[in-house]
């Protein structure tokens, strides 16, 4: 069985064969924007705000995001220290008091949540912000419990601005 549907605007084709599976691939038309328009926007954007050499533990299990996060907080001018799961956070932690933020997954393997690594981060250095991030929504995870209202997230995906913006107001508080 083959299927096609031509669309003015890009097409659909879906291709289903018995006992195998189907597949279903969208062509989208390429947006034909001006180059100067898209450079002006982006020239409009403000610059992220930088880091000054601070040190961030980054707590993250899922690689593509934690290659995402550090390299973006690297590039901003911070100095990272990075953990998989929330024990050896608590590691790194006790041993670098100069960690000035611990920016966190809430979902870590390992037996130790991310709201569990901060409690006990906190209990160490009660003056220490932390920054979780998720990929659930916020109403999920203020009302279902596992964070307080007014805990810090930020949710995943997130942007390169978004991180620059609230890892710089949370280390400037």
């Amino acid at each position: 069985m083959y299927g096609f549907i031509k669309q003015s605007n890009g097409h659909v084709s879906i291709y289903s064969e018995t006992g195998h599976g189907t597949v279903v691939k969208l062509y989208l038309p390429r947006l034909a924007a001006d180059a100067a328009l898209e450079i002006a926007t982006e020239a409009a954007q403000p610059a992220p705000p930088m880091g000054n050499g601070e040190l961030i533990l980054v707590v993250e299990d899922d690689e593509a995001v934690l290659n995402y996060s550090t390299d973006s907080l690297l590039e901003l001018g911070y100095r990272l220290l990075v953990a998989p799961n929330g024990h050896a956070g608590l590691d790194v932690l006790a041993r670098n008091p100069s960690i000035r933020l611990l920016f966190t997954d809430i979902g870590l393997p390992g037996g130790m949540t991310g709201r569990q690594l901060a409690d006990a981060a906190r209990r160490m250095r009660p003056e220490l912000p932390v920054l979780f991030t998720t990929g659930y929504s916020r109403n999920a995870i203020i009302h279902g419990g596992i964070l307080d209202p007014g805990t810090h997230v930020l949710p995943k995906p997130f942007t390169y601005a978004a991180l620059a913006t609230k890892i710089r107001s949370l280390l400037d508080a």
